[in-house]
């Protein structure tokens, strides 16, 4: 009996042994975020737009019969892009100019019956009115030819809205018409916009706009890493369906690689926003409690003693160093070192 209790206890013994060696492996460190790191911040997504950019159609309608650039073309201020059959615009000049012609032909005549007039009004040959006759005479051939050049004018001036041109030095950012399409007045032919200058454009909530506007910094992340606008523009109005505000930043001309239309990541610092949740000072965390499945981040927060999976924003990651957290946690958490122990069943936070 004494044999049978001893082997007991020495299997009792021998199991908490490997029960203990068990859940320490399963132990993860922790690393707690600290208050003092951490910053208010606000991040929202918006498009890169350039600050000068133009929809180009034709002013006389008409088919295209050349379209002389293509999308991506660099183009130089009054470039001809496209042309617009000119038939009929020449035949109105054509008329306007026989037009002209008559009403010279008009006019010298009323100016030489009026100068007969004259004199045989001084020998008094004819009444004082019908000299006056005479003269209002060549004064409405005056304004006839007046009338009449102007006329020719403005079909010279159509004549030339056949040529489509460049409004700026610029690129091509899309064409929205062929050769042998109708162009008509209003109706897009292609885009242009000058790359020198561009800008950030971010839809803000409604409710967060007058936070945002008391924020320290603003910074819009680009290709190039974070940038600084030079310039921050919130219009003044907001969407009646989406209940937000435009912002718009301009950010320096030195900026090179934007495209319009290019999504970037607008981040306000010192702001106390009711959403606002990330820190930048920024807060860090080591390469390894990072887990990253697909386009989602993620590290294991400890929630109640246990691991749990929260999503996270994180800033740009190199190799094995540190990875910024922009939001998804706040101070105080305590994350996972190791993200793949973290995972594992049984994992539990190693105590401190």
């Amino acid at each position: 009996m004494a044999h049978k209790l001893a082997a007991m206890a020495v299997a009792t013994l021998l199991s908490q042994s490997l029960w203990a060696a068990d859940s320490a492996s399963l132990a993860v460190p922790t690393v707690t975020l600290a208050a003092g790191q951490t910053a208010e911040a606000t991040q929202l997504d918006g498009v890169i737009q350039a600050v000068r950019q133009s929809t180009v159609a034709a002013q006389i309608p008409g088919n295209i019969v050349a379209r002389l650039v293509k999308a991506g073309d660099a183009v130089k201020a009054g470039q001809v892009l496209v042309k617009v059959d000119s038939r009929d615009t020449q035949a109105a000049l054509d008329m306007r100019q026989a037009e002209v012609a008559q009403a010279q032909a008009q006019l010298q005549n009323a100016k030489l019956q009026w100068e007969r007039n004259q004199s045989l009004r001084t020998q008094g040959f004819i009444s004082a009115a019908a000299l006056d006759s005479a003269e209002a005479q060549w004064k409405a051939a005056q304004a006839a030819f007046a009338a009449a050049q102007a006329g020719r004018n403005q079909a010279a001036l159509a004549k030339g809205y056949a040529n489509v041109v460049a409004p700026f030095d610029g690129l091509v950012l899309s064409t929205e018409a062929e050769v042998g399409d109708l162009a008509a007045p209003g109706r897009p032919i292609l885009t242009l916009y000058s790359p020198q200058a561009m800008r950030a454009v971010v839809q803000v909530p409604a409710s967060q706009a007058d936070a945002l506007k008391g924020a320290k910094q603003a910074a819009v992340r680009t290709t190039q890493g974070w940038i600084a606008p030079t310039k921050i523009t919130a219009l003044p109005g907001a969407d009646p369906v989406s209940q937000t505000v435009e912002w718009r930043l301009d950010l320096p001309t030195s900026v090179q690689g934007l495209m319009p239309g290019q999504t970037v990541t607008v981040r306000w610092t010192g702001s106390t926003p009711t959403t606002a949740v990330a820190s930048a000072g920024p807060l860090s965390v080591p390469a390894s409690a990072v887990v990253r499945r697909g386009e989602l981040s993620a590290v294991y927060v400890v929630r109640d003693g246990r691991f749990v999976l929260q999503a996270v924003r994180t800033g740009p990651s190199a190799g094995a160093a540190p990875v910024t957290l922009w939001s998804g946690v706040k101070a105080g958490d305590r994350i996972a070192v190791d993200a793949v122990r973290a995972g594992l069943a049984g994992a539990i936070p190693q105590a401190k």
